[in-house]
């Protein structure tokens, strides 16, 4: 284990600890196996842009590896280290800065979690549309990490899209100031949308400027099971093809319907189902018609899309499937949780493979998601004990994760690569892309002190 002593003399004692319980509890994410923990060697706390900028610093110097830490809410891996280290967990940096209405803009430092900017702006009548789902633990850090979006995304576009200004710590300890609070420019090279999305590869953000938008005056909710699951995503991408102004569109699966029925005693008709949010400041009643006629053009079994329906009540399925599918089977558990996406017009083809995966292999995948922007879910369940089943879940990720590209679509939506989906990075963009990145990453780190062994399809040792 390499010396960190040089850490005790920039930070506090209650900032740094070598305890193994700390040291276990960031080496995993959601997506980690309990064999593939991988501790670092110490976990710090800054407090300040300062304290983050002398640990890089004195980090590089050393030739010590950084990850950034937050919640641990991914999947991918992307904050677990992969060469021991330094854990550098933000989640101590949560200040909310600045609340500006005018501007509609919010300045938060980094372990800020998502559900607490739409409490800070609320009274002002503003929130922040791009959210995840799991809002209520993800930070700011993360969700700029990893680029993240959520269920609205086909109406607001990803967090990315809302980002105005970043505040960054390179790899030897200098901070970047990227793009600005103006809501357009043209002036030199776009660093901020370089360092978001780049998974802590390129720089640690510190401070974001987000902008906001006006809380909707009227919102309905809904929901349509059909007999066939071409008939869902048919609907689907039928609603976004004619502009119905949907802020959320989730398809959930006859399997994954089913384990949340049992997980939180639901009714929902165990069939392919689209989950619909519309929201508007005016003329919410003639979308909602015209959503209503799109959903019923492609036969389906049930369809509630009526005022007065219990928001909360219609999208608590959706909401608690992640929970309902660990819990289903409790010998298996999703060995590859991932995420796909693909143009809209491949939605069927994607969720069919998927499927048939399933039914050849005879393994369980529930498959859920973001059927508006074409994000799809899925998690390949087995025996973990099993050695030939967890061989063949690897079989069965590659395909689906392979079959995405192919259909035009990316190996991730909104959850990275990280360690998990790297070998997917030239498939995807090719020798040259990789090469361009990787040229990047050295100018900017030419030390790979900053999160190694994640995105490039060869880690660095």
């Amino acid at each position: 284990m390499t010396d960190h002593a040089f850490l005790d003399a920039t930070l506090s004692p209650d900032q740094v600890s070598r305890t193994a319980t700390d040291r276990t509890a960031h080496g995993a994410d959601w997506g980690t196996a309990p064999d593939e923990t991988a501790p670092p060697d110490v976990v710090v706390w800054p407090e300040s842009t300062a304290e983050v900028a002398a640990v890089l610093a004195a980090a590089t110097e050393r030739g010590v590896p950084v990850t950034p830490f937050a919640a641990g809410s991914g999947i991918a891996g992307n904050a677990v280290p992969t060469h021991g280290g330094i854990s550098l967990d933000l989640t101590r940096m949560n200040d909310i800065m600045d609340v500006r209405p005018a501007d509609r803009q919010i300045d938060v430092e980094a372990g800020v979690v998502g559900d607490a900017i739409n409490d800070a702006v609320a009274d002002h009548g503003l929130f922040f549309p791009a959210l995840p789902t799991s809002g209520d633990l993800a930070t700011v850090g993360g969700m700029l990490a990893t680029n993240a979006s959520g269920k609205r995304t086909v109406k607001y576009g990803k967090v990315g899209d809302w980002v105005r200004e970043i505040e960054v710590v390179l790899a030897d300890g200098s901070v970047l100031t990227a793009g600005t609070r103006a809501e357009k420019t043209s002036s030199g090279y776009d660093l901020r949308d370089l360092i978001v999305g780049s998974e802590g590869t390129l720089g640690v953000v510190t401070r974001a400027t987000l902008s906001l938008t006006g809380q909707p005056a009227e919102s309905r909710v809904g929901r349509a099971t059909f007999a066939q699951l071409s008939d869902a995503t048919d609907a689907a991408a039928a609603l976004v093809a004619a502009g119905v102004d949907v802020s959320a569109l989730e398809l959930v699966d006859e399997l994954s319907a089913r384990m949340v029925n049992e997980y939180v005693g639901s009714s929902l008709e165990e069939g392919p189902t689209l989950f619909v949010e519309l929201q508007a400041d005016y003329g919410l009643d003639a979308a909602v018609e015209a959503c209503r006629d799109t959903l019923a053009a492609h036969d389906p079994t049930t369809l509630v899309l009526k005022a007065g329906t219990d928001e909360s009540a219609i999208w608590k399925p959706r909401r608690e499937l992640a929970d309902a599918v660990r819990e289903y089977y409790p010998d298996r558990r999703s060995l590859h949780a991932g995420d796909v996406a693909v143009p809209l017009g491949a939605l069927s083809a994607i969720v069919e493979h998927i499927h048939a995966l399933s039914a050849a292999h005879d393994v369980p995948i529930p498959t859920f998601g973001h059927a508006g922007d074409g994000n799809v879910h899925f998690d390949v369940l087995v025996d973990p004990t099993d050695e030939t089943a967890v061989a063949e879940a690897h079989t069965i990720y590659e395909s689906i994760v392979t079959r995405g590209i192919e259909l035009g679509g990316t190996a991730t939506g909104e959850h990275g690569i990280g360690r998990a989906k790297r070998e997917f990075l030239p498939v995807e963009h090719g020798e040259t892309g990789v090469a361009t990145m990787q040229a990047v990453k050295d100018a900017l780190d030419p030390t790979g002190t900053l999160n190694p062994g994640k995105v490039f399809p060869t880690p660095a040792e």
